[in-house]
């Protein structure tokens, strides 16, 4: 259980250099960027993925690519959005994703519906109008702007990586190859933009944004090493992982919000957050109980 609960507070600790970012004056596109660099390294070194797969010509080469440019977006997305809306909100809209992945389950992948997880469907729905409402003194404290498009980015965004992903593993190839590639190939799109932005003076690069990077790369993969290894321990409860994770991500996610950063929350967006919690518990026992 050690593994789940290491997942879940690097899953927030990434939230939590997302937020800290604008203080420290970081540039988020050279952050990212080496932070790819970084989690694709580890990946290679600590999960010795087996890379034979992609040589296949039944390699999902263009859902490959198609992650390589979500990812590092997403990621900017989310760091906007943490901005803008705060980690209470944003947290609740990443782990959300899973309803739009489910829908996509049932009308593409064909995956049966039963009714846990339509109720949890419709929990979670209802949960994402709660954290879309803005309290008051939102705009005051992230220097005004709407947040709500920012959330429903991290919202689809995540969706889509959680898509592409499904079709990759429904191709055969090994989930943790395909993960490193796409940080490589994330990796080399990234440092082609940061080349041209230092060449045309418009980002020179810093070496506090590398260092950045590093840190987020660290937690970026610690979060997927640790889900990963979580799994593995607990081979028979698949339901459990899944729900400890997005349930501790939410939780955690809030009360750091709310404590370490002052973020206020409407009475919606506490009842969208209550709303996230049983949604995610209704599709993870849908999903145990099939």
């Amino acid at each position: 259980m050690h593994h789940l609960v290491f997942s879940v507070l690097c899953s927030v600790l990434v939230s939590v250099l997302l937020k800290l970012a604008p203080r420290r004056q970081l540039d988020m596109p050279q952050v990212v960027t080496w932070n790819y660099l970084v989690a694709s390294v580890l990946s290679l070194l600590l999960l010795n993925p087996s890379l034979a797969s992609l040589r296949s010509t039944h390699a999902p080469w263009l859902a490959l690519l198609g992650l390589a440019v979500t990812l590092p977006a997403i990621f900017l997305v989310m760091a906007r959005a943490v901005t803008r809306a705060g980690i209470v909100r944003s947290d609740v809209a990443q782990r959300l994703s899973l309803l739009l992945s489910l829908l996509a389950a049932f009308l593409v992948f064909g995956e049966t519906a039963n009714g846990w997880k339509l109720a949890g469907l419709a929990l979670g729905l209802l949960a994402i109008l709660g954290i879309s409402v803005r309290p008051r003194a939102l705009a005051t404290e992230a220097g005004g702007g709407r947040a709500w498009p920012w959330l429903l980015g991290v919202w689809v965004g995540y969706a889509l990586v959680d898509i592409l992903l499904k079709q990759v593993a429904l191709s055969g190839t090994p989930s943790m190859a395909a993960l490193t590639v796409c940080f490589g190939l994330a990796f080399v799109l990234m440092l082609g933009l940061q080349l041209w932005r230092h060449a045309s003076g418009a980002a020179p690069v810093h070496w506090r944004n590398v260092g950045a990077g590093a840190l987020l790369g660290l937690l970026n993969f610690g979060n997927i090493l640790f889900y990963v290894r979580a799994h593995q321990h607990l081979p028979d409860s698949p339901a459990v992982v899944f729900a400890g994770m997005n349930i501790g991500v939410v939780v955690l996610g809030a009360l750091v919000g709310i404590l370490a950063f002052g973020e206020r929350t409407s009475v919606w967006n506490r009842i969208g957050l209550g709303l996230a919690v049983v949604a995610i518990g209704l599709i993870a026992w849908g999903t145990w109980s099939v």
